[in-house]
């Protein structure tokens, strides 16, 4: 009974799930995509916050749906977004994700 409950204990009890499917306008290639992902990931945590939910999160961004779920519940994130583009920490600092790091845009060009 307390197996049940625990996984949501920390969170808000929010499950996790993908982004809904977004266009980003211009278009952008793969390569371009990464390289916003990685400034993005590399100035994060200069915006507040504690290096490791940062971390957490980043983790969480690239895997499977349960996995990312297994991620933040143990890193203890309180999930206000569904699709992580909104969260907190146990202390109450706020962790914002852009769609670009959690998806690729349905409007993805290919690299030339």
């Amino acid at each position: 009974m307390g197996c049940a409950g625990s996984s949501q204990a920390k969170g808000d009890g929010k499950k996790i799930r993908k982004p809904k499917p977004w266009k980003h306008s211009p278009q952008i290639t793969k390569s371009q995509l990464m390289q916003m992902r990685d400034e993005f990931w590399d100035t994060a945590p200069h915006y507040g916050g504690r290096k490791e939910i940062w971390d957490a999160l980043h983790a969480a961004a690239g895997a499977d749906l349960t996995l990312a779920q297994a991620i933040v519940d143990s890193a203890g994130v309180i999930v206000q977004s569904a699709d992580l583009t909104v969260c907190y920490d146990e202390r109450g600092a706020k962790y914002e994700l852009p769609k670009y790091v959690l998806s690729e845009p349905t409007n993805l060009i290919g690299d030339s």
